[in-house]
């Protein structure tokens, strides 16, 4: 909890991160051939969050489909998300700022964020193997934990998913959300990530609800916030992460919204302004 709150203020309340979804990176099957074109792409996106009253902000690999697993992530991705991390950090001084390398470059990522100032990242795979759409996915945290201390990176966040989406749970089947949750807890998760069933689809209340005051560190939702189920969620979790919601197309691939990005963020001051008022 300690490492969250000096990321994201104790007084704010359920601080919103905004998606940077990065164009294909050079190596990745959809890659442009003009990784200048994409940084412009990603500086414009980064504008328009400057210019709202957005919380913090994460760029993500997303375009890099069909996604690999962690060992077979070349130096390019690595250094590339570094350039990318830097040109966001020139622009977006002052707010906190994350980074995800997909899939599951966690060890990645956190060099990442160390190299370029960023405060979180977000893991997958964090405690116990899970079947994804990239192929089997092991545990990581016991090197995760070690690493972050080897590269002097202590002051990074690590956010990490939950039966995570895009994948499958048949091997800890026995095992609930709250379970699950309670062992990411154990091993020294600094907040808890929770999604629905793909990129964009909204969180199931009752998953949420299981782990309403049940765990010492902060729950976020990873997934399908919008501004019409915003209110629903607002005062059962700590955190929101917004992708999809703030494209024209409310597609996570499409093209950013700033009206989307405005409204969504009047909405929460709103909820903010009751919550405080009660």
């Amino acid at each position: 909890m300690q490492r969250f709150l000096k990321v994201f203020s104790s007084s704010l309340k359920c601080p919103v991160i905004g998606m940077i979804h990065i164009p294909a990176l050079p190596g990745t099957p959809r890659y442009s051939g003009n990784f200048e074109e994409s940084i412009k792409i990603v500086r414009k996106e980064a504008e328009i969050y400057r210019n709202t009253s957005i919380d913090a902000v994460m760029i993500e690999n997303m375009h890099d489909i069909p996604y690999v697993r962690e060992q077979d992530l070349g130096p390019e991705t690595t250094a590339t998300m570094t350039r990318v991390a830097l040109e966001v950090r020139q622009i977006l001084q002052n707010i906190p700022l994350g980074v995800q390398i997909l899939a599951c470059g966690n060890q990645q990522a956190l060099a990442v964020a160390k190299a370029s100032g960023y405060q979180f990242i977000r893991a997958e795979g964090f405690v116990f193997s899970h079947v994804a759409d990239e192929g089997i996915v092991d545990a990581c945290a016991g090197n995760l934990l070690r690493y972050r201390r080897q590269i002097n990176a202590e002051e990074v966040a690590i956010l990490t998913d939950v039966k995570k989406k895009h994948s499958s749970h048949a091997i800890t089947e026995d095992l609930n959300l709250l379970e699950t949750a309670k062992a990411a807890e154990f091993f020294l998760s600094d907040g808890i990530i929770v999604t629905g069933t793909s990129t964009g689809d909204p969180v199931n209340t009752q998953d949420l609800q299981s782990l309403t005051g049940k765990l010492n560190i902060p729950v976020l939702i990873g997934s399908g916030a919008t501004i019409d189920n915003i209110q629903e969620y607002f005062s059962k979790c700590q955190g929101i992460i917004v992708g999809s919601h703030f494209k024209k197309s409310g597609h996570w691939d499409g093209e950013m919204c700033p009206g989307k990005v405005d409204s969504f963020m009047k909405k929460i001051q709103e909820l903010r302004n009751l919550a405080f008022n009660k």
